[in-house]
């Protein structure tokens, strides 16, 4: 298959999926989920690829869903139309913890919002140092689509990061509170998975499939899927919710963009 918005490429046992959109900072658009998706049917599908790396091109691994697609269409979406999207959204990145072959996230630069989450649905996170994580949708008027942050970091944390819209956690950090799992050198952090991905191909992949299973039915007993389940009710809420300040916000957004729109969400109480 080709592919516009991703790139796929077996290395031995291992199929490494790229988020190819650098001048986007490889924002998730409409066309990347579904291509992600036809990748991850075709890895898992195959018996030669034993485990998945995602990483991103260019100067990031993601920004986060692509804020600036379909602005005005937002406007007219109703709870039935936000459901459908950020069902849409959640299912993507939730293949990567569901997904029966391990997985493993190779990130640098920003992995931000829906790219936070992206990397932190994947079974292994690998980051480079001067790495940044966060989950800023509060700074944008949106919600959390898989709200995983407080699974692997705690309550407190992830109350933190969500409530101030940090988009800044520095790698070390992220691996102090329990987000990722190593820090690799600067531009070592696809070497460093790709090296992980061959320890683990050399194991059996039935039994790792197994055990794979077994941990996130541990989870699943604790009640994970259920609590992100009714994280993304409450999502579709937020995203329905109309206020002044989403209001505003979205006009500079449609007119003068991102930039713009972060700017006046951001400098409205500078120095008080």
């Amino acid at each position: 298959m080709t592919y516009e918005t991703i790139t796929f490429e077996r290395r031995g046992p291992i199929g490494v999926l790229t988020l190819d959109r650098p001048e986007k900072l490889n924002a998730i658009n409409g066309r990347m989920i579904d291509e992600i998706n036809a990748a991850l049917d075709d890895a898992e599908a195959d018996e030669r690829v034993r485990v998945i790396v995602l990483t991103g091109a260019g100067r990031a691994f993601s920004a986060g869903f692509d804020l600036t697609e379909d602005v005005d269409g937002k406007n007219e979406r109703g709870v039935a139309d936000w459901r459908a999207v950020l069902t849409r959204d959640f299912e993507v990145i939730l293949r990567f913890w569901e997904s029966p072959k391990p997985t493993i996230a190779a990130v640098h630069g920003y992995a931000i919002a829906g790219g936070c989450e992206l990397a932190l649905a994947c079974d292994i996170t690998v980051a480079a140092e001067g790495a940044m994580f966060g989950e800023p949708e509060l700074r944008f008027g949106s919600g959390i689509v898989a709200m995983l942050m407080p699974w692997f970091t705690g309550p407190k944390q992830a109350k933190e990061l969500f409530f101030t819209g940090n988009d800044r956690v520095p790698a070390e950090r992220a691996l102090a509170i329990g987000l990722i799992n190593q820090v690799a050198p600067e531009g070592g952090h696809l070497d460093a998975a790709l090296a992980m991905a061959r320890d683990i191909a050399v194991m059996e992949p039935e039994k790792v499939a197994l055990v794979k299973r077994a941990v996130n039915r541990t989870c699943d007993i604790m009640g994970m899927r259920e609590a992100l389940n009714a994280a993304l009710d409450i999502d579709v809420e937020v995203e329905n919710l109309s206020t002044p300040d989403g209001r505003t916000f979205r006009e500079i957004l449609r007119r003068d963009g991102l930039k713009a729109a972060l700017a006046w969400r951001d400098g409205r109480f500078g120095g008080d």
